[in-house]
């Protein structure tokens, strides 16, 4: 590889060039773009790069209390062990590898005979080609499909169906779009805390006011209108607050909403012609007995008019998640309802066609989550399986941490009704906080980045996620292995004790 890009005494590199423009006084980073510049690093880097260092020892042989890492710091479940789903991989290998489909004896007939039909799809029969800006129009009629069946039978239509690169770029596509003004006039975006930090630093991106609302963690981490309605009236002034951003069921927070929730924060939109922006994600993760994922979108249509034919709102779910776990194939969809026609045509149009499409072995992937094998089909037995097994371990596990945590001095933690993490408080001595605060970190940080150490472990901080002044928490990611979150909790167990008892 050649140097081009190394810097040297007096030599000048290719990319000095850029940051030498203007007066000699101009400092490097000056001519940054300033949205750029507002993006907060995640403090997750930083517990990256001291895991990256430490599994480079474990590999050199170092003297280490463990022999390997255990990282459940977010939220990979195939990096964390979790095996794929068989048929999704099927068809992908078929579409690959077309000459698997001239074997009759290698895959099953319906992966078979899905791959055809998927391949069909692509220009030129091949999955090299590109496709349409919103997707493969088979795709987008398969999602209309699904959403129509999730939300009994409440129609969903194929064009109003986007496929994006994951759920992540769905948001930043929509925030793009509605990101206007500057001063008192600049969108602001009501934005739970806490909330993925991706999400924040999306905000970040797109040049909008974040417009923080706290969830209620004595009430479940509850959403609560009365906050809702606190932050609007305190916002006004300083920004415009022009849409709400939620995520049902909550990351980090493992809350899922009700119906009535739903229906009170619809209303709430109505009233303050307030964009609802819903991440969805986690839809197929709910596992507390006795609580069910509604979506907003049939909440909104069986609240009839006025309401479902003027609130915007556009939902987001992705195969990142859930039972498919398939982050690396960046693909997923939004829905977009009652937005002005000349509006979203800017979206589609004009601000999607800068990606020129969605990985196509991602909108395969997208395909088969929302129309797996059928009753009847080969494959559909295998699949159920599957998808029972990982089911039962992610409430399994779920189960398994509750119960140690609760066992743990300085350490509460709501029930966790969906979704793959689990988020509990610390409630940290003195003394802690203290020596936190005398090294320039968070409280929480510094316990992760101790617990990393010591016991080879890495969870994710509380504020990284933000969190309610003077709180401390964790993230744990739980669709693991259970063979793995037993060892995970175990390390927990041992260092938080020994935490406890140095600091109190």
């Amino acid at each position: 590889m050649g140097d081009e890009g190394i810097s040297s005494p007096g030599k000048r590199t290719v990319g000095t060039a850029f940051w030498e423009r203007g007066t000699d006084d101009v400092s490097p980073g000056r001519e940054v773009n300033p949205r750029v510049k507002d993006i907060q690093v995640s403090r997750r880097e930083a517990l990256l790069g001291q895991a990256a260092q430490i599994r480079h020892g474990l590999r050199q042989g170092s003297n280490k209390p463990y022999k390997e890492l255990i990282d459940i710091c977010w939220g990979d479940a195939h990096s964390a062990g979790m095996k794929p789903i068989t048929f999704v991989r099927q068809v992908l290998a078929a579409c690959i590898h077309p000459e698997l489909l001239l074997h009759g004896d290698r895959l099953p007939a319906d992966a078979r005979h899905r791959a055809q039909r998927l391949l069909g799809e692509c220009d030129g029969g091949s999955i090299g080609s590109y496709t349409a800006t919103s997707g493969l129009p088979h795709v987008k009629r398969s999602v209309a499909e699904f959403i129509t069946r999730r939300d009994g039978g409440v129609r969903s239509l194929p064009e109003n169906i986007s496929i994006c690169s994951g759920s992540q770029r769905a948001l930043m596509l929509v925030l793009n779009l509605l990101a206007q003004g500057e001063g008192v006039s600049q969108t602001g975006v009501l934005t739970p805390v806490p909330t993925c930090n991706t999400a924040a630093m999306a905000l970040a991106e797109a040049g909008v006011v974040t417009v923080p609302y706290q969830l209620c963690e004595e009430q479940r981490w509850a959403l609560q209108t009365d906050e809702l309605c606190r932050v609007l009236r305190a916002s006004r002034g300083h920004c415009d607050p022009r849409v709400l951003y939620v995520a049902n069921p909550g990351n980090p927070t493992g809350h899922v909403q009700s119906r009535e929730s739903i229906e009170e924060v619809i209303r709430l939109a109505a009233e303050e012609r307030l964009f609802l922006l819903v991440n969805e994600v986690d839809q197929d993760s709910v596992h507390a007995e006795g609580c069910e994922f509604v979506s907003y979108r049939k909440v909104l249509f069986e609240m009839g008019p006025p309401f479902s034919d003027m609130v915007e709102l556009v939902s987001v779910h992705s195969i990142a998640r859930g039972f498919m776990g398939e982050g690396g194939m960046r693909a997923g969809y939004m829905e977009i309802l009652n937005m002005d026609p000349a509006v979203k045509s800017w979206l589609v149009e004009a601000l999607m066609c800068r990606d020129i499409n969605t990985p196509v072995l991602g909108q395969i992937a997208l395909d088969i989550m929302v129309d797996p094998p059928r009753p009847g089909d080969p494959s559909h037995a295998t699949y159920t399986e599957e998808v029972r097994s990982r089911r039962e371990t992610l409430i399994g596990n779920v189960g398994r941490v509750q119960e140690v945590l609760d066992a743990l001095p300085g350490v509460s933690c709501q029930p966790v009704m969906g979704g793959n993490y689990v988020f509990p408080r610390l409630h940290l001595p003195t003394a802690a906080v203290d020596q936190a605060q005398s090294v320039g970190v968070e409280a929480d940080l510094l316990y992760c980045k101790l617990l990393l150490e010591e016991e080879g472990l890495c969870v994710g901080p509380g504020c990284e996620f933000g969190q309610r002044e003077g709180t401390h928490h964790i993230r744990l990611h739980v669709m693991v292995p259970t063979e793995a979150l037993d060892d995970a909790l175990g390390r927990l167990k041992r260092f938080h004790l020994r935490f406890m008892r140095t600091f109190s």
